[in-house]
């Protein structure tokens, strides 16, 4: 059972009064590994002084950086928890801190929120050598305090919960001294307190313990058996004590990575060497490859610099008699650019109002390159020909806003390509396409095909005639209604005579118009559409009647009842000239007056004659039968 107690560690907390999008620190928190799913890390929005509402409210959601997601935030109560058991060595191995790091991001208005999580040990695992037990063979007579290095026991554990002590039991013949090493590691070196004598005693045992400094503390054995060897009176030396070596990155497979040499005063066998590594971690044997007669070390796995920049290895030289010297190589990986910029999306808004002001944040994305040094400064751009532009807020993060006015009309939609570039040689670039379309508002009002119409009406027929208008608009903001702006025909209103069809502007007559009372009229027809608030046009429309033949001539004097011909009286004295009678007619659309002059003969004894007038055929090709009275 645990005896620490249960409780959430802050490791420490600050925030600053910002105007940015983003906040100005990082939250940093704290929890142990191997809690269990559900346990709390933190409540945010306490710490965030954010009621539990707004989280909800603002739809906060947790983004970690991580490609597992081992948090998730309860946004009803503002906690923090834990979603998935954490083993702190399967995450960081011996890296520490283990560091989990996510953003807690609201929207309206968009703010971010960088967090921190520290994962601490818990002594859960204990020291391990690689085998059971150890050969050490050593010559006799040996000086008193020469020193053997052993073989180090693994911890996965860090900290004071790694390897802290190395012991053996007591004997006559050896001491055990513990050393730190640069990156703080414990190694035990074999003490000789008495010299051997092979005659005396050819072999001797000692168990080998480790422990390490966690609650409980955990140990690990291992025997050392040790082989007393007759005299080989010099050992190995090697030309140096430390190689130092600079290795690129990715280098291929066999790429010579150093050579050292020892050599041997003795002949023979004894002065036969062989090399080995001593004292080297697993993950070092996957990497390098040691020729054991030649002392070559050459690359055997990929070589990654992200992932480590140098590495620390042992070298032992092993002569015919046993006998044997240790060097140091130290290796420095040089970074080469290998790794591409990576676009990370935070916040997108993927459709905007197409009147958005500029400075409007449409996209807030980061920018990571996991190289060092030139290989990791990026730089950040779009294309030229897009109505936007890039702005960098904190350190890696940008802001994709609006630069200048947009227009759906025009444009309605844009794909704007984001480029990340290294400054490392040869660059290496990465794009990210994202995809912004823009949202109509009600900006175009609706525009008739002809600025003014003239449409011809025969009388008594009821269409007119139809309007049109477009608007460049989309949906309910492009539906265009169509009506008649108040006017009078005569004394009568539009309304009881005119009416258009609000949906396709056909003009219509509700009753018969005639031409002997209206040749023409005119009325404003206007177009709105269906935004908030409506956009509209008006246009003239002028209707001329065309007359049709619907009255027949009548004599209005004398008075006739019936279809007898009209009779009159002439003096026989009647000179030419005369006037004899004056009619008068009417047809539909017209009207006539004719006068009949009597051209008569002096000649007495000339009697009456009878006089008949009838009305042409309108559609009489004799243009002049049309103009005049027919006399028979």
């Amino acid at each position: 059972m645990e005896t620490r107690p249960r409780k959430r560690q802050v490791l420490s907390f600050f925030l600053c009064l910002c105007v940015s999008l983003v906040a100005c620190e990082t939250i940093r928190y704290s929890v142990r590994e191997e809690k269990k799913s559900g346990s709390l890390v933190a409540n945010v929005a306490k710490d965030l002084k954010l009621d539990v509402g707004e989280l909800s409210g603002r739809s906060a959601r947790l983004v970690s950086k991580s490609t597992k997601q081992y948090f998730e935030l309860n946004t009803r109560s503002g906690d923090v928890i834990i979603k998935e058991k954490i083993d702190r060595e399967d995450l960081c191995g011996q890296s520490d801190p283990c560091l989990l790091q996510f953003e807690i991001v609201l929207e309206n208005p968009l703010q971010l929120y960088p967090m921190e999580v520290q994962i601490h040990d818990v002594n859960d695992n204990s020291p391990k050598f690689s085998q059971n037990e150890f050969p050490l063979e050593l010559p006799e007579h040996l000086p008193v305090n020469s020193r053997f290095p052993l073989e180090r026991a693994q911890d996965s554990d860090v900290g004071t919960n790694g390897i802290q002590s190395y012991a053996i039991l007591s004997n006559e013949h050896f001491s055990l001294d513990v050393q730190t090493r640069g990156d703080g590691s414990k190694y035990a070196e074999l003490v000789l307190e008495k010299q051997l004598d092979r005659e005396e005693q050819a072999q001797l045992m000692l168990i080998l313990t480790a422990a390490d400094g966690g609650l409980p503390q955990r140990t690990g054995t291992a025997q050392i058996r040790i082989n007393v060897l007759d005299s080989n009176d010099n050992f190995p030396q090697f030309s140096q004590s430390v190689y130092t070596v600079q290795l690129m990155e990715n280098s291929p497979q066999d790429t010579l990575v150093t050579k050292v040499e020892a050599s041997d005063l003795d002949q023979g066998p004894n002065a036969e060497i062989t090399y080995s590594f001593r004292q080297v971690p697993d993950r070092i044997l996957k990497l390098f490859k040691l020729n054991q007669f030649s002392g070559e070390i050459t690359v055997l796995g990929i070589i990654d610099y992200e992932e480590r920049s140098s590495y620390e290895m042992n070298i032992q030289a092993t002569d015919g008699g046993g006998l044997y010297a240790h060097c140091k190589v130290l290796v420095e990986i040089e970074d080469m650019n290998d790794n591409a910029p990576e676009v990370t999306l935070t916040s997108l808004s993927s459709t905007i109002p197409e009147d958005s002001s500029p400075e409007t944040v449409v996209a807030l994305f980061s920018v990571r390159d996991r190289d060092s040094g030139d290989n990791g400064r990026t730089v950040c751009s779009i294309q030229d020909n897009v109505p936007f532009a890039l702005k960098s807020t904190l350190k890696n993060y940008y802001e994709l806003v609006t630069q200048k006015p947009l227009d759906r009309e025009k444009v309605p939609e844009y794909n704007i390509s984001i480029t990340a570039t290294d400054r490392g040689t040869p660059r290496l670039t990465s794009v990210r396409i994202i995809r912004v379309q823009l949202s109509d508002i009600n900006d175009n009002p609706p525009v008739f095909n002809e600025s003014s119409y003239v449409m011809y009406l025969k009388e008594n027929n009821l269409l007119i005639g139809t309007v049109h208008a477009a608007d460049l608009d989309t949906e309910q903001n492009a539906k265009v209604t169509y009506s008649a702006l108040p006017g009078n025909i005569g004394d009568l209103p539009f309304s009881s005579s005119i009416s258009i069809n609000s949906e396709n502007g056909n003009v219509y007559a509700l009753q018969s118009l005639d031409y002997e009372q209206t040749r023409d009229f005119q009325v404003t027809v206007r177009a709105a559409d269906g935004g908030s608030p409506p956009l509209s046009s008006e246009v003239i429309v002028r209707v001329v009647i065309i007359d049709e033949n619907d009255n027949a001539p009548f004599i209005l004097y004398p008075l006739q009842n019936s279809s007898s011909p009209a009779n009159d009286l002439v003096p026989r004295s009647a000179e030419a000239g005369y006037l004899v009678k004056r009619l008068k007619g009417g047809s539909c659309g017209w009207r006539f007056w004719s006068e009949f002059l009597a051209f008569l003969p002096a000649a007495q004894g000339y009697r009456p004659r009878s006089l008949r007038c009838g009305s042409p055929n309108r559609g009489s090709k004799n243009q002049q039968a049309y103009n005049e009275p027919r006399l028979c």
